[in-house]
């Protein structure tokens, strides 16, 4: 199939937890109509469909995939892209105009859910190189690889993520969602026996909470860039209530490597080799319990476009 170089493949994933799907749609479409952009669009039908779907639209010669949801539409469309057979990945321009439950990595690049906003900004189209994490691990069966832009999270950091994510599909309410999060957080401080290998160096004990960022990994990981060729990793052993509070506000105020419970980590490879009974997050989308998990960067190994 033979696609102009101009013409965008736009994926919508529908905001869960709303009625005004069509509606939202429906506007962003016009608008792009109104700007003359050149688009063919198609709508996730369900959990996995934007991974296939980027993958098909990569696989059609789409050089722009343009994500219409949030920070797991995004996990799966640099999936899709990643494992087609599509030439030049990295050449392949990837938009988003935000719609989800979370939009933290597009956050990160100082979009917002207003859409004229972000359709203005593919239109200019500004390309940057961007950094991929990469987590591989055995199945049982074969071995797989998946792809993260903003972070892993292993232990309490994924269960607030899942957390966070059930609330607002169930109220459809940011702040109400975060704080149900946070109250969780505070009566569920439990901890994992881990096992790290980071930069050689071996790290065993009881841990809360791990976060390896290729971005800002939801605050967890404030100085985190995706470009720079590094993931930037927090470890968080069990703080007491009292720091368990100033760690929030830390944490609010992108201060969060500072507290004495965390240990931040600079590294281009870490092995995860155990981490019992703790969920592990990428990208807002929780991963089977497999260990041992090779986590690592690929420096530019994709294009975003930014504001």
């Amino acid at each position: 199939m033979s696609v102009e170089p101009e013409r965008w493949g736009v994926i919508y994933n529908p905001k869960a937890g709303t009625r005004k799907v069509q509606k939202r749609w429906k506007e962003i479409k016009e608008y792009m109509d109104s700007q003359g952009v050149s688009y063919d669009y198609v709508q996730s039908e369900g959990f996995g469909s934007v991974e296939r779907l980027s993958g098909i639209l990569a696989n059609n010669g789409y050089r722009t995939i343009v994500i219409v949801g949030g920070d797991g539409a995004l996990n799966d469309a640099i999936n899709g892209i990643m494992a087609s057979n599509a030439e030049n990945k990295s050449q392949i321009a990837l938009g988003i105009i935000p719609n989800g439950i979370g939009n933290d990595f597009a956050r990160y690049w100082g979009l917002t859910s207003e859409y004229k906003d972000a359709v203005d900004c593919l239109i200019r189209r500004r390309l940057r190189k961007i950094d991929v994490g990469q987590c591989s691990y055995y199945d049982g069966r074969k071995h797989v690889t998946r792809y993260f832009l903003n972070a892993i999270n292993i232990g309490l950091g994924a269960r607030i993520v899942r957390i966070t994510d059930q609330t607002r599909r169930f109220w459809g309410l940011k702040t109400l969602s975060c704080l149900m999060a946070l109250i969780s957080l505070i009566f569920e401080r439990k901890l994992h026996r881990m096992h790290l290998k980071i930069n050689g160096e071996h790290i065993r004990g009881r841990i809360m909470t791990v976060c390896i960022g290729n971005a800002s990994g939801y605050g967890q990981a404030p100085s985190a860039v995706p470009y720079n060729g590094w993931l930037d990793v927090s470890v968080i052993y069990r703080p007491e209530l009292l720091q368990l509070i100033s760690g929030l506000w830390m944490l609010i105020q992108g201060r969060i490597l500072n507290h004495k419970v965390v240990r931040p980590y600079r590294t281009q490879k870490i092995k995860v080799l155990r981490a019992q009974n703790a969920s592990v997050d990428l990208d807002g989308r929780l991963l089977d319990r497999h260990f041992p998990l090779d986590i690592g960067i690929m420096h530019e190994a994709a294009t975003l476009i930014i504001p």
